[in-house]
C-alpha cells in the first residue's frame, strides 16, 4: 500500500504548521501589487517547501528508472491510482546496497524538492530498501505466466508480415503522436500504402476495452486488411497499463490479420508485444517493419538490372568463345580432310580383307587339289583305264559283284574307261572251285 510515513519530525511539523497559518504570511504578491516572475514563484515554493517539510518516509512501486552517465538515478514511484518523480544523487545511491528494477516495491526515505526549470516537484530519497515486487508487476507476471502456460507467446504460432501489404489497420489515438509518425514513415518509404485508423482510447479507464473492440472490429472488415497495428506513442508503464491487460492480448491473439504491436517503449515489454506477431519498439519502427522502403527496392532492381545485364554479356562472350573455337576445328574448316583418314583407313582394312581372302582362297584350292588328287587315285575312272569294266544291274542300278547276283534275261550295263554297252545274261557260269 503506498503512502507517505513522516518521521519522528512530524508532530514538530504539523505545530509549526499550525504557527504559520496563524501568523501572517509573507507570501509574495500581498503587500507589491507587481506580477511575480515564474522563476520567483518556484523559488518561493521550493522555499516554503524547505521551510515547513520535514524529511517523510514514501513506500510504492518503481518504475521509469534512469541511470544517468553522472551517476544519479532517476525513477517514479506509484501506487494503484497516482505517482510521483524521484531522484537519488550520486552520493546516496552509492550507499544502496541492491541493484533497481521495475516494478520492484520499495520504501524511501527523503525530502520534497522542486526543480525550477520545469516547475516540478520531485522526492530527493536519502535512503532506499527493498520491499519485494510492487502490485503492478506481481499482475502482471502472474497474468503472464497463465497466458504463458496457455501457448499464446509460442514463437511457432506467430506469422510473417506480408513483403507488399496493401490495406493496414492501426488501433490507436487518432489524436496521439504515434498514428502522426507512422503515416511519416508510410508516405516516405511507400506511399501506395492505403491506412485505416480504429480509434481507441489507449490509458485510462477503459482503454483495455476500448483497444479490444479496435481489434474485432479490424478483423471483421472487408475486404480485409493485410496488416494490423496495434499500440500508442510511448508513455510511463502506467501510460501503457492497458496494453498488459488480458482482454488485449486475447483479442490481439485471436486476431486473424497479422498483428505488429508498437506500444512505443523500448525498456518496458508489455504482453501485447509478446503475443503480437512482431513487436515494434516505437510506431515509426512499426512502419518500418512493415512497408518496404520504395528507395532500397528500386537500388535493388537496379543492381539486379546490371547483374542481369553483366550475366547475359558475359554468357554471350563465353558463347562467342565457344562458337569461334568450333569454327576453327578441322571438321568446320576442312570436313573433307576428317574423312581423308577414315577413307584410308577402310581402304587399309579392304586391301588386309582381301589379302586375307586370297591367302585362304589358295590355301582352300591346294588343299581342294590334293584331296582330288587322291580322289583320283583310288578313282574306279583309273582302274577302269587299266583295262577294268563294271557290271551294274540296269533295272536296279546296283553294281554286280559276284555270280549269285544275276540271273538269265538281266540286263546288264557294262562301263569301260572309254564308255559302256547293255548286254543280257544268257548264262551263268560260277567259277569252279579249288580242290584243296
Amino acid at each position: 500500500m503506498t503512502g507517505f510515513l513522516f518521521g519522528d519530525e512530524a508532530d514538530d511539523f504539523f505545530s509549526s504548521s499550525k504557527k504559520t497559518t496563524s501568523q501572517k504570511t509573507d507570501a509574495p504578491g500581498k503587500s507589491d501589487e507587481s506580477p511575480l516572475s515564474v522563476s520567483q514563484l518556484t523559488a518561493w515554493i521550493k522555499r516554503t517547501l524547505d521551510q515547513n517539510l520535514s524529511s517523510f518516509w514514501i513506500a510504492g512501486e518503481v518504475s521509469n528508472v534512469t541511470k544517468a552517465s553522472s551517476g544519479h538515478v532517476y525513477l517514479t514511484i506509484k501506487d494503484a491510482t497516482s505517482q510521483i518523480g524521484a531522484v537519488i544523487w550520486r552520493s546516496s545511491w552509492e550507499r544502496c546496497k541492491f541493484d533497481i528494477k521495475e516494478g520492484m516495491a520499495v520504501l524511501g526515505m527523503g525530502k520534497l524538492d522542486v526543480y525550477g526549470p520545469r516547475g516540478t516537484y520531485q522526492v530527493v530519497l536519502q535512503k532506499l530498501e527493498p520491499q519485494g515486487l510492487g502490485p503492478l508487476q506481481i499482475a502482471f507476471r502472474k497474468l503472464h505466466a497463465m497466458l504463458a502456460a496457455e501457448g499464446l507467446f509460442l514463437q511457432d504460432r506467430k506469422r510473417p508480415l506480408p513483403r507488399f501489404p496493401q490495406r493496414i489497420g492501426f488501433v490507436t489515438s487518432p489524436h496521439g503522436a504515434a498514428i502522426h509518425d507512422f503515416l511519416e514513415v508510410l508516405r516516405r518509404r511507400w506511399p501506395q500504402m492505403n491506412v485505416l485508423v480504429i480509434p481507441a482510447k489507449v490509458q485510462g479507464t477503459g482503454a483495455a476495452e476500448e483497444i479490444a473492440k479496435g481489434i474485432e472490429l479490424a478483423n471483421r472488415i472487408d475486404p480485409a486488411l493485410d496488416v494490423l497495428v496495434v499500440g500508442r506513442g510511448g508513455g510511463s508503464i502506467e501510460d501503457l497499463w492497458a496494453f498488459n491487460e488480458e482482454i488485449v492480448v486475447r483479442a490481439v491473439a485471436a486476431s486473424k490479420v497479422p498483428v505488429v504491436s508498437a506500444v512505443g517503449h523500448e525498456i518496458d515489454v508489455t504482453l501485447c508485444d509478446l503475443v503480437a506477431d512482431v513487436r515494434a519498439l516505437t510506431p515509426s519502427e512499426a512502419a518500418e517493419r512493415i512497408a518496404p522502403s520504395r528507395d532500397e527496392i528500386l537500388e535493388t532492381l537496379q543492381s539486379s538490372k546490371l547483374r542481369l545485364a553483366s550475366m547475359v554479356a558475359s554468357k554471350i562472350r563465353e558463347l562467342e568463345s565457344r562458337l569461334n573455337g568450333l569454327v576453327r576445328r578441322p571438321v568446320i574448316e576442312q570436313p573433307d580432310r576428317m574423312f581423308d583418314s577414315l577413307v584410308q583407313r577402310l581402304d587399309e582394312i579392304d586391301y588386309r580383307l582381301t589379302e586375307g581372302i586370297d591367302r585362304q582362297t589358295e590355301k582352300r584350292q591346294f588343299e581342294f587339289d590334293k584331296l582330288a588328287s587322291r580322289l583320283e587315285t583310288i578313282s574306279p575312272l583309273k582302274t577302269l583305264a587299266r583295262g577294268y569294266s563294271l557290271a551294274m544291274d540296269v533295272q536296279h542300278g546296283v553294281v554286280l559283284s559276284r555270280v549269285e547276283q544275276t540271273r538269265p534275261g538281266q540286263r546288264i550295263e557294262t562301263r569301260v574307261s572309254d564308255g559302256s554297252w547293255i548286254s543280257i545274261v544268257e548264262e551263268i557260269k560260277p567259277a569252279k572251285k579249288s580242290s584243296r
